[in-house]
């Protein structure tokens, strides 16, 4: 019964995160289409508009520093951090899921960057920033980053609700990294869209395949990694 019962789970688990990835890549696929046939501009308008208007010195410093825990920096910085502290531990697997996850999330990015050459909106913007605008890095990046690390911390420990706690912390940080984007003016609204389904595809997909590596049981603590 208790065999079955783990059976029935993995099931479940595998299948939803399926679901989850088809029902991102739609999105993902939708915006491009509405983008691509000029259909979103009204969006884009309207959301930026809305968040123009919380400008202020204060507010204008406040998303200057939130935007940074999504840069190139500190997401190789933390990156760096985190897979040496899980070495140092003897959690090789999670190191390396971390590690790997995360540059190749990058380098998706990147490639996205390239095939689409979408520029930045022309407006005034309140820092210099080079590159194609969609999907955002920004958005895309601290997405992957914080939920790699999120399940990594799923991995490692049994307390419930501090997991609970610390992946809502998480979730709106990135939540915020991608509206300091769209304020700063450096992104449409649908670029920071784009970026957090584009990475909420690699991490669901990341996460998929290293549970199914590592026996495809995600909701228990295990002590061998």
């Amino acid at each position: 019964m208790k065999k079955r019962q783990i059976h029935w789970k993995q099931a479940l688990f595998f299948s939803g995160g399926i679901g989850f990835i088809i029902l991102l890549a739609s999105g993902f696929i939708t915006i491009v289409d509405e983008w691509q046939e000029q259909e979103i501009e009204a969006f884009d308008s309207a959301v930026y508009s809305g968040v123009s208007t919380l400008r202020a010195p204060w507010v204008t410093e406040f998303m200057k520093g939130i935007t940074f825990f999504g840069g190139i920096e500190w997401i190789s910085i933390l990156t760096a951090l985190a897979f040496i502290l899980f070495l140092v531990f003897k959690k090789y697997s999670l190191g390396f899921y971390v590690l790997f996850t995360i540059a190749l999330g990058g380098g998706f990015n990147w490639l996205l960057k390239a095939y689409f050459k979408r520029e930045r909106p022309d407006i005034e913007a309140l820092v210099e920033q080079g590159g194609y605008s969609f999907p955002s890095g920004h958005s895309m990046g601290s997405f992957v980053l914080y939920g790699t690390l999120a399940f990594a911390v799923f991995r490692l420990y049994d307390h419930t609700w501090s997991k609970i706690l610390g992946a809502a912390a998480l979730m709106l940080l990135v939540l915020l990294i991608g509206l300091s984007r769209i304020y700063l003016g450096v992104h449409y609204p649908s670029d920071i869209l784009g970026g957090f389904s584009a990475g909420g595809v690699w991490l669901l997909f990341s996460i998929l395949v290293y549970t199914f590596i590592k026996g495809g049981r995600p909701w228990k603590k295990i002590s061998s990694l």
